[in-house]
């Protein structure tokens, strides 16, 4: 096994030059730097992990927390934290909470004693409850993809969800859509109240009755939940998804029930996932920019562990964008 002082007599330097180099922490000239890196690249040197980590107090690792990997949203979104963290030289640590307050909050416990060097928290569902846990995080911690009232003590970089809303709400109200339903999960309050204010623009209301809850953020939640908006109220001609994964279930459920869309029922979704541009018809959705939001809140935390980050309160929204597909038509009559 090469050892830091193969390095040292093959660059001719002293065991502590090399330490220097690897860790950045004292000034090495640099055609000594590049002497050491030479032979660290000729020998195959691999440095200790463990070693530097006690040495530098620093564990080059992030941590980051996804609700689920099922579906694409999250996938990209921990694709791209890799790729800014692996560009850095940090590696990844990632923890799926399953949708499960319990376990979210056993791994924010056991984060506080500074496995990390910096915390990325993406989606507050089962999460937000427990953010007092990392109130003595000796490391900087940054939210995203963050839907619910951002707390004050920690940036958050996410999507103007509100403005989502809307964007769906106002694109079915230019096809002449008045009675329609949304397709929700829990959480997304938000981006309902923004479909709301689109139709309160024109005076309409779209009322609670209207709001049926997913019992599950999947394709069968979405079905669940667009077969119960359908029956209370057939003579709805659209329906608005707050997941794209939801808006797969009611397209399977408007065929349930006899439903041709665009031509009677209009669907729109929200996320604009991968998997939904295979769909038949294909789908209308608000696109939001997942790896944009995924870079911009790791870079965040990478300048905040150099110490040259952001004010702690800083939020940052990102802007959706409406993409008009094949699942959405005017309304019949109109």
């Amino acid at each position: 096994m090469v050892t830091m002082q193969d390095v040292a007599e093959r660059a001719g330097v002293t065991k502590q030059t090399v330490s220097n180099v690897i860790t950045g922490r004292v000034a090495v000239r640099p055609t000594t730097a590049a002497r050491v890196r030479a032979a660290i690249d000729e020998l195959g040197y691999t440095p200790n992990l463990v070693a530097r980590s006690l040495a530098t107090g620093s564990t080059m690792t992030v941590g980051l927390f996804v609700p689920t990997l099922a579906g694409s949203f999250y996938a990209e979104l921990v694709e791209e934290v890799e790729d800014v963290l692996e560009a850095a030289g940090y590696h990844l640590l990632l923890a799926t909470t399953r949708l499960d307050g319990e376990r979210a909050r056993r791994y924010l416990a056991g984060l506080t004693s500074r496995s990390v060097d910096a915390l990325l928290i993406a989606g507050d569902q089962d999460l937000i409850d427990h953010l007092p846990l990392l109130a003595d995080a000796r490391f900087p911690v940054v939210l995203c993809a963050w839907e619910t009232e951002a707390p004050d003590q920690f940036p958050v970089v996410t999507i103007d969800y509100e403005r989502a809303g809307y964007l769906a709400g106002r694109h079915l109200r230019e096809l002449g859509h008045q009675r329609v339903a949304v397709l929700a999960s829990p959480a997304h309050t938000v981006r309902v109240a923004g479909f709301r204010r689109a139709f309160a623009a024109d005076g309409l209301t779209v009322p609670d009755s209207a709001v049926h809850l997913a019992p599950e953020p999947t394709p069968a939640g979405g079905f669940a939940a667009a077969r119960a908006a359908l029956a209370a109220d057939p003579g709805v001609t659209a329906l608005f998804a707050t997941h794209d994964v939801l808006a797969l279930g009611a397209l399977e459920a408007a065929r349930d029930a006899g439903r041709s869309v665009p031509g009677n029922l209009s669907v729109v979704g929200h996320d604009d996932n991968a998997e939904v541009q295979l769909t038949r018809p294909s789908l209308t959705t608000v696109s939001i920019p997942k790896r944009g939001m995924a870079r911009q809140a790791t870079e965040l935390l990478l300048r905040a562990i150099t110490k040259t980050g952001t004010p702690s309160n800083s939020v940052q929204l990102l802007r959706p964008e409406l993409i008009v597909r094949d699942s959405t038509g005017p309304c019949p009559g109109v």
